[in-house]
């Protein structure tokens, strides 16, 4: 044991535990620092950065434009990385779902479709189901932002290959129904339509059975399809259709003064609706009133110039 002898004959132990304290502290110190910056290089450029590991963060949170704009700075330096191309599509669809302006809409719808085709091309066997599924939903949005149905028949193809390859969502059903009617393919979509029917039950979803039973000739079903819609409906959109479905269909089946109802109830809300006015001309063309049918046929095109329907039937009686 070591001793030191200092001025005056005092002898005192040599204390270490001091020293051994500095040390301790500045090693802590040290390793705390390094630690800390290791941390926020990872942070910076794995967490925050343009990393696989950021994008799959950022999606977990729903922040679709990070993941946008970080899966398309992956790709300026790799253009092929799989899981980049997924994020880009998947995000590019959110973004476009949610976009107001319609330039915007499609130039994400196509951003989503060459991302998820690209991703199709190589991703993983498990993945492909996944990634059918969302290039058909992204071609049915396609479709409903075109002027025409040019993209009905891929959101077809790839939402039935989808289920083909055992993917399960509840709305695949009803896309598959709005794009077989969109196409006239009104038995496919009366199928479609039904099987969605078994999962959910909607308003929508009624009037859309009822309007395909009623361009196959069977009224008596659209009917009893209008029927089952909620009294309650807050949707007018909806509401005023199935009202001018059920006037035709009265009209068709010379119930002149129900069909009336019908197109009156839609006129009380709308003065100004154009298919209820051709509608009151149909059938006071049915009972043998042809001043009184071009009267409202002329109203609907004050309306509405250019409603087909209208027009179409001016030039039968000129």
């Amino acid at each position: 044991m070591k001793f030191n002898i200092l001025p005056g004959g005092t002898v005192k132990r040599k204390s270490h535990v001091l020293r051994n304290s500095i040390i301790l502290f500045c090693c802590v110190l040290f390793l705390s620092a390094v630690t800390f910056f290791i941390c926020r290089l990872i942070d910076i450029h794995v967490y925050k950065g343009n990393s696989i590991t950021h994008l799959s963060k950022e999606w977990k949170n729903f922040n679709y434009q990070k993941v946008y704009d970080i899966s398309g700075a992956i790709l300026r330096d790799n253009a092929f990385n799989n899981r980049a191309l997924t994020y880009r599509g998947y995000s590019a669809f959110y973004l476009a779902v949610a976009a107001v302006e319609p330039s915007e809409t499609q130039t994400l719808l196509d951003e989503s479709i060459i991302s998820l085709r690209l991703a199709l091309h190589d991703a993983k066997s498990s993945l492909v189901p996944q990634l059918e599924y969302m290039l058909g939903k992204a071609y049915f949005y396609k479709d409903s932002a075109s002027n025409y149905h040019y993209y009905a028949d891929l959101a077809i193809l790839y939402l039935n290959r989808a289920l083909k390859d055992g993917y399960l969502a509840d709305d695949i059903p009803e896309y598959l129904g709005l794009s077989y009617a969109s196409l006239g393919m009104t038995m496919e979509s009366i199928s479609a339509f039904t099987q969605a029917l078994l999962t959910r039950e909607s308003d929508l979803l009624l009037l859309s059975i009822a309007e395909q039973y009623y361009n196959a000739g069977q009224a008596a079903a659209a009917e009893q399809y209008l029927f089952r819609i909620s009294k309650e409906c807050k949707e007018e959109k909806i509401t005023d259709k199935a009202h001018l479905l059920l006037g035709k269909i009265y009209t068709g089946q010379k119930k002149f003064s129900e069909a009336e109802k019908e197109f009156d109830s839609i006129l009380k809300k709308n003065e100004n609706s154009a298919d209820a006015l051709c509608g009151l001309g149909v059938i006071y063309e049915n009972m043998g009133d042809i001043i009184k049918a071009r009267s409202y046929w002329r109203k609907a095109l004050k309306v509405q110039v250019n409603h087909p329907e209208s027009l179409k039937k001016l030039a039968e009686y000129k």
